[in-house]
């Protein structure tokens, strides 16, 4: 009977080969238990083959057994199948080739919410244009998937757009050569209010993230910041050289940096300052939150370890761990824990995994108390010393210098709006910039004086309704000065870019607000430790 699929036969040779190599034998040697499990492997294989109620799709079901095997080792080895790989590789490679714009699709339709920079649309596309048909075909209720298929490609390569843009009667008929399109991890930077604060948002550790980072701080200088907070709240993380790279710029030679150890030679470095020092004798505060990880949790676990900057916020995820990313011969990936990281100080900062418990490691954080500093809880957590004596902890996040309350809470109607699929905030802005050109005219007037009036909150509020979004109208008014700065900033995006949108969103982001009362002790800090 010929019942095994090319699944099974697979398996079957893996633990043949296993047991004639080398390798095989020692880890026969090692322990029966593999080779048994192996063994149970294969026989599920095979009733599940002949046995099972209908025909079984094993590329479905072997990934879901991929996952299963490395989802039992910690939270963050994963299996990446194959249609996965190449745009997880992109968000970090640095850029992509098609045509450069942010979309969503809104109505059905291909919206663009901003075009990149320098990118092939920059000038040709705007935001709330709405993409009708790509190369004479229809777009309406196109996929996402679709959506890259269609409009990315190879450089030099064309694509015919027809556009419905807000105030023309006729859709435009645009022509646009695809190029590289730049992927950039920091989304803004800028001078605050005071005009001595630079303030620099960074959402990922990329290929191209040191280099956009030194840059932009740079610029900063040269416009007159004498201090800088860093804003990685929500930050994942990323490419370890690459926050390295970036500490660097902070310290003298000779700090150790970072430090990895695992089972293997080759899993364990040490990092170390070169002197390059571009940011030397700028104080600067690094703000942290439950979603910041990995990278970000070296970049402040580090710089706090050695006095150099001042961390606020609330106690980071906790990712303590390094992995590396295999390809498989069929396309896909796995990404595989191969070492710790500790800090200067010697912290390991991974928050406890137990039980194989996905679900629970990950809802943790969604505790309203998360990470709240607490001296019993604090009294459990393995204590160290930064290079001047200061007491930090290991064993679960970077724990902040100053904890900062969470952003407040929203009532159900704003929340409503803010999370519908149809964008209202940006659709209504992007209308509005379209009927009010003459606001571009002045950016420091918008900025200190542009307020939506009643009607057009009214006419914001009717747009919602017609949406059928469910809204208390006193409740909206309870946080109409929320709704006001969602408007505005989304308003100033299309009305000049991401830096004047950000601009706008920090004026009520109570974190900021409270972060940069503390500028004393982030120089304290830093003439503690001997860097002004």
């Amino acid at each position: 009977m010929r019942f095994f699929t090319k699944a099974g036969i697979v398996v079957l040779a893996l633990v043949g080969l296993f047991a004639i190599t080398p390798k095989g034998q020692y880890i026969f040697a090692a322990g029966n238990d593999l080779f048994r499990k192996l063994s149970v492997f294969q026989d599920m294989i095979q009733l599940i083959n002949t046995q099972y109620v209908e025909p079984v799709e094993w590329d479905k079901t072997m990934d879901g057994a991929f996952s299963g095997l490395l989802d039992a080792l910690d939270p963050h080895s994963i299996y990446i199948p194959k249609d996965r790989v190449e745009n997880i590789n992109e968000s970090f490679k640095g850029n992509f080739e098609g045509i450069g714009i942010e979309f969503d699709i809104l109505n059905n339709y291909i919206t663009v919410i901003s075009p990149i920079v320098g990118s092939p649309s920059d000038g040709l596309l705007q935001p709330g244009d709405k993409i009708i048909k790509i190369d004479g075909e229809s777009a309406y209720k196109i996929s996402r998937e679709d959506v890259f298929n269609k409009l990315r490609g190879p450089k030099g390569s064309q694509v015919l757009l027809s556009v419905a843009r807000s105030g023309l009667e006729e859709p435009l008929e645009v022509t646009i050569i695809r190029d590289k399109i730049p992927i950039y991890s920091v989304l803004a930077s800028f001078l605050m209010d005071d005009d001595s604060t630079g303030y620099v948002l960074m959402n990922r550790f990329s290929a191209t993230t040191s280099n956009e980072f030194i840059t932009a701080v740079e610029e900063l200088k040269q416009q007159g910041m004498q201090r800088l907070l860093i804003d990685i709240r929500y930050n994942s993380g990323g490419y370890l050289d690459e926050v390295v790279k970036i500490i660097d710029g902070f310290l003298p030679g000779g700090e150790k940096i970072v430090y990895t150890r695992g089972r293997l030679k080759n899993a364990n470095e040490d990092y170390f300052s070169t002197g390059k020092a571009e940011f030397d004798k700028v104080p600067a505060i690094i703000m942290i939150n439950r979603a910041s990880a990995s990278a970000s949790e070296i970049l402040s676990g580090s710089l706090q370890d050695l006095d150099r900057a001042l961390i606020v916020g609330e106690t980071s995820f906790g990712k303590g761990l390094v992995q590396r990313q295999y390809p498989m011969k069929d396309g896909s990936a796995i990404r595989v824990t191969v070492a710790r990281y500790y800090t200067p100080s010697g912290r390991l900062i991974q928050r406890p995994y137990t039980n194989g418990d996905a679900s629970a490691y990950y809802e943790e954080l969604y505790d309203q108390h998360y990470g709240e500093i607490d001296s019993t809880k604090l009294a459990e957590r393995p204590v160290y010393q930064t290079k001047t004596g200061r007491v930090v902890y290991g064993g679960g996040g970077i724990t902040p210098d100053v904890h900062l309350s969470p952003a407040g809470t929203l009532s159900k109607s704003t929340a409503s709006i803010r999370r519908h699929a149809s964008r209202p905030f940006f659709t209504f802005a992007s209308d509005f910039a379209t009927h009010h050109p003459e606001l571009k005219a002045d950016w420091e007037d918008f900025d200190d004086n542009f307020q939506f009036d009643d009607t057009d909150l009214a006419d914001f509020y009717n747009m919602v309704d017609s949406l059928g979004i469910e809204i208390d109208r006193t409740e909206l008014a309870g946080d109409e000065h929320i709704i006001q700065n969602y408007l505005k900033s989304e308003l100033a995006a299309q009305l000049w870019g991401r830096n004047e949108q950000y601009e706008v969103r920090t004026e009520l982001d109570n974190q900021i607000q409270e972060a940069v009362q503390h500028w004393s002790e982030a120089v304290e800090i830093g003439r503690a430790g001997g860097y002004f």
